[in-house]
């Protein structure tokens, strides 16, 4: 397994270090790049730092390449990312992993080259934590690791029971963080997923904003070429008086009422401690039925 750091710089060094630890004793053999622990402003490293880096995860040979967090970064580097390397090294076998700000390079990696990476973990905000990890997430990774992971299921909320059957079969799930998805909007990076499975979540974004971006999305015509909308954890953000009720629920309906899509709610995905596995780029089949929800794919060898 193989620790970088793409993205923000690693203040809580604790963390890493347990995650590092964690890691080790289930087993694993780690390698942590030479400039893991590198910063640069909010940044670990100069882009150039972060770009070699990347590059290293690449040609590791590792059979997962586990970014150390989120935060900001990668989409200042798109147009130099090595993704021919990238490409290969997943064809090899590599599992890229991450989220947040991930999604920039998850994206550009599909638009370019069509190669299949995984929505999952960080180091040090999920193996990193006090006390134990959450056993899901550690499922969820074994699973991964040992090739056994085919699919995800989950709960829909209550108000949800009386909708119609969803079944999507071999389409295409994508997507990751809301705030970088819209960012990527009319730009060669963001992929051009028709007939897909469009999963997003995002921290720290009120409601309206979520709606917000949503909207650009909308406008700029990505989600109404998806077949289905999963609409994962929505975390960090206050409500204010002024909002006299408008909240997360007010944007489902309202995002309902704006695509023939189906949008299911409460995918256990994002930045939140109990989190599945989702391969970026690879057809799934989609299906509910009352409350139940089930994501399923082949397995990638």
């Amino acid at each position: 397994m193989y620790i970088y750091s793409p993205s923000g710089a690693v203040r809580d060094k604790a963390a890493f270090k347990r995650g590092v630890a964690r890691l080790k004793a289930l087993g694993h053999d780690v390698e942590v790049d030479p400039d893991a622990l590198a910063s640069s402003q909010r940044f670990a490293g100069d882009d150039a730092t972060r770009l070699a880096a990347i590059g290293r995860a690449a040609t590791s040979g590792a059979d997962v390449a586990l970014i150390s967090r989120g935060g900001y970064g990668i989409t200042r580097l798109l147009p130099a990312l090595p993704y021919k390397a990238l490409a290969k090294a997943a064809e090899r076998g590599t599992r890229f992993v991450g989220l947040s700000d991930f999604t920039a390079l998850q994206c550009a990696l599909l638009a370019r080259t069509g190669a299949t990476t995984w929505a999952g973990p960080a180091l040090c905000a999920d193996f990193g934590v006090e006390g134990a990890p959450d056993d899901i997430m550690e499922a969820c990774f074994d699973d991964l690791l040992c090739g056994q992971g085919e699919g995800a299921g989950w709960r829909l909320p209550k108000e949800c029971e009386g909708h119609a059957p969803v079944q999507v079969r071999k389409a295409v799930l994508w997507g990751g963080n809301l705030a970088v998805l819209a960012g990527l909007a009319g730009t060669p990076y963001l992929p051009d997923v028709r007939g897909g499975v469009l999963f997003l979540e995002d921290v720290n974004e009120h409601p309206y904003r979520i709606e917000r971006m949503l909207t650009q999305l909308l406008l700029a015509g990505v989600l109404g070429r998806q077949k289905a909308i999963l609409m994962g954890q929505f975390t960090g953000f206050a409500a204010t008086p002024h909002d006299k009720g408008f909240g997360m629920r007010s944007v489902v309906e309202w995002l309902r009422a704006r695509v023939k899509a189906s949008v299911l709610t409460h995918l256990p995905f994002g930045h939140v401690p109990t989190k599945v596995l989702l391969p970026v780029g690879a057809k799934v089949s989609l299906v509910s039925e009352g409350r139940d929800a089930l994501v399923v794919w082949e397995h990638a060898h």
